[in-house]
């Protein structure tokens, strides 16, 4: 490991339990250019848990304390109730095709995250996944809780374990196979995060408008790279939030994230386009293997700052 990257660990790596509530609302209130906070999930059929992370952000971080400004859900078209789940539970439920209509949506989850700035106003954007399971405060609040206390901080990524079933540290099979490798051969000062593809981090909204957003699963590699990039790594920086329990797709949908994330990687490396934007996957039929071939999400959305909408609204 680089030398740097040693001495980054040492700084820029931390537990939840650094920062007690107390010192988080303390800051808030000696300072309010410190910032508010909007934290957003973006969703897509997950009725079965995200009523209970949004009901603790609100208890939690709302109504017990005012740390949490504003919550918002966006919905990118579930056929579940997801949508009212969330809204009963306190959040601001968004669909993602009423964001921005005149530019029709993609799917993907980076084009969730795009266009939920155009929707949120805090100075501090946290994305939380929808999906988690046993979900604690603290994934909010601990990695807030660098950007409210240390103004030099930036970004902010969430640590932890991952089980795989009853089997501990055993998730983030993509992590551990392409992001990971990725990253320290080609980025090597960003080889001291623990879960460079983990959903739950916090930034800037300086930071965040500033960069593109990868519409797809490249989305969380795309935004580490460029803000190493543009702030450095000083101003990056993780939080040990304890254990993530969520919902593990298959081996074939983790193909397809592997691939798009090799793209953006290829992308960032490169910023030439594959040849072949597609990715062929098999599957057992009656006849024997049965060829299944997927798109690889090639596209990117420019950084916020561009979009008239965006300067407008936050002009106003």
């Amino acid at each position: 490991m680089l030398e740097e990257v040693e001495g980054w660990l040492t700084r820029r790596s931390w537990s939840a339990a650094d920062r007690p509530l107390e010192q988080l609302l303390a800051a808030r209130d000696g300072d309010p250019h410190r910032g508010s906070v909007s934290v957003v999930l973006p969703a897509l059929n997950e009725a079965a848990t995200v009523g209970d992370i949004v009901g603790t952000i609100r208890r939690e971080l709302m109504e017990k304390v005012r740390l949490v400004d504003e919550l918002v859900v966006i919905d990118s078209g579930s056929t579940d109730a997801t949508a009212e789940i969330a809204r009963r539970a306190g959040a601001r439920v968004i669909h993602r095709d009423a964001i921005l209509p005149r530019l029709p949506a993609v799917p993907g989850k980076g084009e969730v995250l795009w266009r939920s700035l155009l929707v949120t106003g805090g100075d501090i954007v946290c994305f939380i996944d929808a999906d988690l399971k046993d979900f604690s405060a603290d994934f909010v609040s601990g990695i807030v809780g660098p950007l409210l206390t240390d103004p030099s901080v930036q970004f902010v990524k969430a640590m932890y374990d991952r089980p795989f079933g009853d089997t501990a540290g055993q998730g983030g099979r993509v992590t551990e196979l392409v992001a990971r490798p990725l990253l320290n051969l080609h980025w090597p000062r960003l080889a001291g995060f623990v879960q460079p593809l983990g959903g739950e981090y916090a930034v800037r909204r300086s930071l965040l408008e500033r960069l593109p957003f990868p519409v797809g699963y490249g989305v969380e590699l795309g935004l580490l790279v460029d803000a190493l990039h543009t702030v450095g790594l000083d101003a990056l920086g993780q939080v040990d939030v304890g254990v993530r329990k969520h919902r593990h797709q298959d081996g074939q949908a983790l193909g397809r994230m592997a691939a798009a994330i090799y793209r953006t990687a290829q992308l960032r490396l490169s910023r030439g386009h594959l040849v072949r934007p597609s990715l062929t996957q098999f599957e057992r039929g009656e006849h024997g293997f049965v060829p299944h071939t997927y798109p690889v999400d090639t596209e990117e959305r420019p950084p916020m700052c561009e979009i008239e909408e965006y300067v407008s609204r936050r002009a106003a």
